[in-house]
């Protein structure tokens, strides 16, 4: 729960600001739309030191870095509400996102070391918690804030928790500090730097414009060749930053393919929903926050039956059929509609919730599966990642289908687009079906608990 309450403040935080973007923009005498590079910011910042986070962990000691991720966080965020003009206040983001970068990958190692590895689901289910909660409480705390206090407090509330966060840490996680004094690959450094930074760049110019697109799809090419670089070089390293080795591992290969485009759409969730309750619906920006916040309902509900259920039924299935209604649910919203009883449209987004919350621990856990231990760091830092990756393609490819849509009908953008963008979506993230579907009954089954037992007449059977 310390773990949860520290990656909660980071996904809030990096959704707070969308709905609070005008009034600070009015206040330090920005336009709008260029603010939103302090959204970029935050991602590249990301992009560029998450793959340094599993290096720095085993060479200064989990506990250490973690702690020093929330304090440049903290720092991070008494600056952006310091800021006066456009130029500080993306800086400022660029600061937190390194404070955040570390945070994410740095707490799922610490749990993954810290925890049997048959506890391991039960675990990741409270972890994921706040990765689910965070982009979604993000929207009405940001408007609440900025309506009846200041934008300023959308930041500074982050100090108070930062700090008694660094004290739990400090008192509640012991020996986390192991060491290895493996050097650091600087050449794969910049390397991923390059690619990250480029990829979640490109998309982000391309699905919030602030800047010509031409330099998005720019940037894209930038960094995929950057990535075949690192590749070659990565092949030719002893300790290279991100070893893709690693996906040698069957677990850990479909783990992070089929997470990875699950999440694609489910990255376009607090980008579309939010923009269709508003534009199509008429809701403002808190109605709409508040609307989508019951999806937190079915996430919290998913952890008191997380445990026994891949127990019951393995990963490969229990994956395969969460992931399904988990498409079934994003594309049930292309079925919204402004007349739409309100308490149907809530309870698509708490089984939505749910099913996604299922989904998310499963598959976060069958990442460490069939790891050692000394390649856990390794590990969490290429799912992290992957997850902003996916994330941002999301983001991309929802904008893009809402664009192609109105333009291919000739009209600005209304519901009709929204319920294409949806179907789209969906469909990507049904493609992460695939890769379960060859995996065996009994994969993982050290993590999940699941294996043939015995019973009284003598035959075994599968439970």
């Amino acid at each position: 729960m310390v773990l949860a309450v520290a990656l909660f403040m980071e996904q809030m935080d990096s959704t707070v600001i969308a709905t609070s973007l005008p009034a600070i923009a009015a206040d330090i005498g920005a336009e709008p739309i260029s603010l939103k590079l302090a959204l970029t910011a935050y991602f590249v910042a990301l992009a560029i030191f998450v793959p340094l986070s599993g290096w720095m962990a085993d060479r200064f000691g989990a506990r250490n870095i973690f702690r020093l991720a929330i304090g440049i966080f903290i720092l991070g965020s008494i600056c952006c509400a310091m800021s006066d003009s456009l130029l500080t206040f993306v800086l400022s983001r660029f600061l937190q996102g390194i404070g955040g970068s570390m945070m994410t990958p740095i707490a799922r190692l610490v749990l993954v070391r810290a925890t049997p590895r048959n506890e391991l689901v039960g675990a990741m289910a409270w972890l994921t918690v706040p990765a689910l909660l965070g982009p979604l409480t993000g929207p009405p705390i940001g408007g609440f804030l900025t309506t009846f206090a200041s934008w300023h407090w959308i930041f500074l509330i982050n100090v108070p928790i930062g700090l008694i966060g660094i004290l739990l840490v400090t008192f509640v996680l012991k020996g986390m500090n192991e060491r290895d004094a493996r050097p650091i690959d600087l050449p794969g450094l910049i390397l991923s730097g390059i690619t990250f930074a480029g990829i979640i760049f490109g998309f982000s110019v391309i699905s919030l414009p602030a800047i010509p697109i031409a330099a998005g799809f720019a940037a894209i090419v930038i960094g995929m060749v950057s990535g075949f670089l690192y590749w070659r070089h990565a092949k030719r390293t002893a300790h290279p930053i991100l070893d893709p080795r690693l996906f040698r591992r069957p677990l850990f290969r479909n783990a992070i393919i089929g997470g990875s485009f699950f999440r694609i759409g489910i990255g376009a969730f607090p980008f579309l929903m939010p923009l269709m309750l508003q534009l199509s619906f008429g809701m403002t920006p808190f109605e709409s926050g508040m609307t989508t916040f019951v999806t937190a309902l079915g996430a919290i509900a998913s952890k008191f039956w997380t445990e026994g259920l891949f127990a019951r039924f393995g990963f490969q299935r229990t994956l395969m059929v969460c992931a399904l209604l988990g498409c079934l649910t994003l594309a049930a919203n292309s079925l919204f509609a402004p007349d739409m009883p309100r308490w149907l449209l809530m309870a698509a987004l708490v089984m939505g919730g749910l099913t996604r919350s299922f989904f998310f621990t499963g598959v976060n856990a069958l990442a460490f599966s069939d790891l050692a231990e000394s390649e856990s760091s390794q590990a969490t830092a290429i799912n992290s990642v992957a997850q902003q990756l996916s994330i941002a393609a999301g983001v991309a490819v929802a904008g893009a289908a809402l664009e192609i849509s109105s333009t291919l009908n000739g009209r600005e953008i209304n519901l009709s687009d929204f319920h294409t963008a949806w179907l789209v979506v969906a469909g990507l993230a049904g493609l992460s079906l695939l890769t379960f579907l060859r995996m065996p009954r009994n994969a993982g089954s050290e993590v999940s608990g699941h294996q043939i037992r015995p019973v009284n007449s003598g035959r075994s059977t599968d439970p």
